[in-house]
């Protein structure tokens, strides 16, 4: 299937690097135009200057801190000066400070999890409905976590935002269509920078070893799968949770 997205124009926020990075490389790469932003402007240059020669496709940057709603105006208006629309808007930026049990977060570093992982997406969504959507219809993506699904000793606070981003997610699908679809991608451990404390040093190869498919996720795995929410075919498609783990969430002990 040769999916297409020409003359969509996309915002990708953490768009930089990784799985964003990916995610800007698979629309450009399909026809989309599309604006990157992070919060380093040397890292977002340099990331549309190698996508651009990489895809020959059309890109821009503007750096902004995702949790600063301002910044999330000023990224949206930029768009729509520079490329005329929004038809799809993808909630990729996230945080992570605190690794521990739930019952010993501290409040700063909760909120500032919620702040960047739940309520930035609903800010960016609503400037991007306030502008453009509520009028001409769009694609909301949003990029939770297979963590969303389960506890983890380390990596709690994390999950429960990623929990609450597919919430978020079914509940903007309800209210926003039919014009705007919005979906949610789950990814399992993917190899990127933002994760290598979970994959570097041969830990990967080991966890690598328990799924079904026996690998860990690439940045590019993920790309292709928003490609997919952001294209035609995933037309009758929305308010899910699109899990990408390798089949982790069904490994068992295998044999042989």
């Amino acid at each position: 299937m040769d999916l297409r997205v020409d003359r969509k124009v996309a915002i990708v926020t953490g768009g930089s690097r990784g799985i964003g990075r990916a995610i800007a490389a698979a629309l450009a790469g399909a026809g989309a135009k599309v604006m990157i932003t992070s919060r380093k402007a040397e890292a977002c240059e340099a990331t549309v200057a190698e996508l651009s020669e990489e895809t020959g496709g059309d890109l821009a940057y503007v750096a902004g801190n995702v949790g600063n709603a301002e910044d999330a105006e000023r990224v949206v208006e930029a768009t729509l000066s520079m490329f005329g629309a929004v038809d799809v808007l993808v909630n990729n930026a996230a945080t992570n400070p605190y690794a521990g049990p739930v019952i010993d977060a501290d409040l700063p570093r909760w909120q500032k999890t919620f702040d960047v992982n739940v309520t930035a997406p609903l800010v960016w969504t609503q400037s991007c409905w306030n502008s453009w959507m509520k009028e001409h219809g769009g694609n909301i993506i949003n990029i939770s976590s297979v963590g969303a699904f389960s506890t983890n000793a380390i990596l709690g606070t994390y999950d429960i935002t990623k929990s609450a981003l597919i919430h978020l997610t079914k509940q903007l699908a309800s209210e926003m269509g039919p014009g705007v679809r919005v979906n949610a991608i789950c990814p399992g451990l993917v190899k990127t920078y933002f994760a290598k404390a979970l994959w570097e040093g041969g830990v990967g190869d080991q966890i690598a070893a328990s799924y079904p498919l026996r690998r860990l996720g690439e940045p590019e795995d993920i790309g292709q799968a928003a490609l997919y929410l952001a294209s035609d075919a995933s037309g009758w498609m929305t308010g899910q949770a699109l899990v990408l783990d390798g089949g982790q969430t069904v490994s068992t002990t295998r044999i042989g």
